[in-house]
């Protein structure tokens, strides 16, 4: 109000707000009320005894949780060595002509299975059938020479006897069928010559294995220097995978190859899913790459069913070893804590008691332990997201399905 008119009413707007603060610190007292209300009523119900014996959110923990159960045993474990290789023919060659010619016929298709000696071109043979000719036309003519001195040299030699003729005479006689001996052996070296360049005019397959593409066209003049050949061979039955080991398992390799074994060797697809053929180890390289700090290896798979084709990546695992008698149990129940590794134990009560192990090398669906569990022990396999120290359990049939992949051993992984 203005002191100098103390009769004047007040502003509408100034009753408004106060309308609405005293409204706003009303409802934030009743907000606040509340609130302790229901925080208080939680409390009392979390306190009570029917809510622990619930626990939280409603779960029983005296209540035995399902899970699959499996017995560990002893079993012969693999220890294995994993790689990445790649495969490569044993032999690869370039087939190309031998003589110069013209090409008269391909006799292949590509990418066909050859065996060696298949034939795969021919050459103009009629060049290499004149020189036989020729050949053989001097070899006779020569033959005849050698003929004639022959019966001369016996002439002489009698006349001689009855010394009618000089021996100078004989001699050069002698010396004149050598000559022709000789002449009749440069012409028989030349008929082979012919034939063997009329061979080459049929040009087969050095090796059995499969072909690539055609590098020449028929009615080509074909030669010895071409650098592309006619065609590439490589062999796939059988094949070699290379592959590269750490250095530090080296030594392990070396002792398998000196006591004379042949250690299997498994390639896999590149995902490690599938395994594609079964071979051995065949040698190793002579050095260490010193840039990677691993050393190349080298198997031959039979590869009867072309699984495995040139220049192909694939996962390799080698057996190195194979530790008999260790207690394993299935992968699945082997877990990591704070504490290390450990395992779910069933007792004769039905409960699980938290047993810390340890693990030795994998072998596919199964973990080896070198202790902390005594074959004839059960251990969870299934369900340990649930567990705890004393849980009471209830076991569960193991899926048929699970128990034929274990069986089979699915994928198996190399040791640590």
């Amino acid at each position: 109000m203005d002191p100098a008119q103390p009769g004047r009413r007040r502003p509408p707007f100034l009753i408004i707000i106060a309308v609405v603060l005293g409204a706003a610190a009303l409802g934030g007292f009743f907000y606040l009320l509340r609130s302790q209300g229901a925080q208080t009523a939680v409390q009392t119900s979390a306190g009570s005894p029917a809510t622990k014996a619930k626990g939280k959110g409603g779960f029983d923990p005296n209540r035995p949780s399902p899970v699959v159960v499996d017995a560990a045993r002893q079993s012969d474990v693999n220890l294995y060595l994993g790689g990445l290789g790649t495969v490569t023919p044993l032999r690869t060659v370039t087939v190309r002509s031998r003589v110069e010619g013209e090409l008269l016929k391909v006799a292949f298709t590509e990418g066909q299975v050859v065996q060696a000696g298949d034939l795969l071109a021919e050459i103009d043979p009629r060049p290499f059938q004149v020189m036989l000719m020729q050949a053989e036309g001097q070899l006779a003519r020569d033959q005849a020479l050698l003929a004639n001195a022959r019966i001369d040299m016996e002439r002489y030699q009698t006349l001689f006897q009855q010394d009618s003729i000089a021996k100078q005479q004989v001699d050069t006689q002698a010396a004149l069928v050598r000559q022709y001996q000789g002449a009749v052996r440069t012409d028989q070296s030349q008929i082979d010559n012919a034939k063997l360049q009329l061979t080459y005019a049929r040009v087969t397959a050095p090796i059995s294995g499969r072909l690539g593409l055609r590098q020449v066209d028929q009615g080509n003049v074909v030669r010895a220097s071409d650098p592309n050949g006619l065609v590439v061979i490589t062999q796939l039955q059988p094949i070699a995978v290379v592959f590269t080991i750490p250095q530090d398992n080296l030594q392990a390799v070396l002792r398998m190859l000196k006591d004379g074994g042949k250690s299997p060797v498994e390639g896999w697809d590149r995902e490690n899913r599938q395994k594609l053929a079964d071979g051995i180890l065949i040698t190793l390289d002579n050095q260490i790459d010193p840039t990677t700090g691993t050393v190349k290896l080298k198997a031959e798979f039979p590869n009867a069913d072309g699984a495995l084709f040139p220049n192909q990546f694939v996962n390799v695992r080698m057996l190195v070893e194979t530790r008999k008698g260790l207690t394993v149990v299935p992968s699945a129940a082997v877990q990591r804590g704070a504490q290390g590794m450990f395992v779910y134990v069933v007792r004769d009560d039905s409960t699980v008691a938290v047993r810390p192990v340890r693990v030795g090398p994998v072998d596919g669906p199964v973990t080896a332990i070198e202790s902390g569990v005594t074959a004839g022990e059960r251990v969870v396999v299934d369900g340990v997201d649930r567990l705890r120290e004393g849980a009471k359990i209830e076991t569960a049939q193991r899926p048929v399905v699970e128990k034929e992949e274990a069986k089979k051993g699915r994928r198996k992984k190399g040791p640590d």
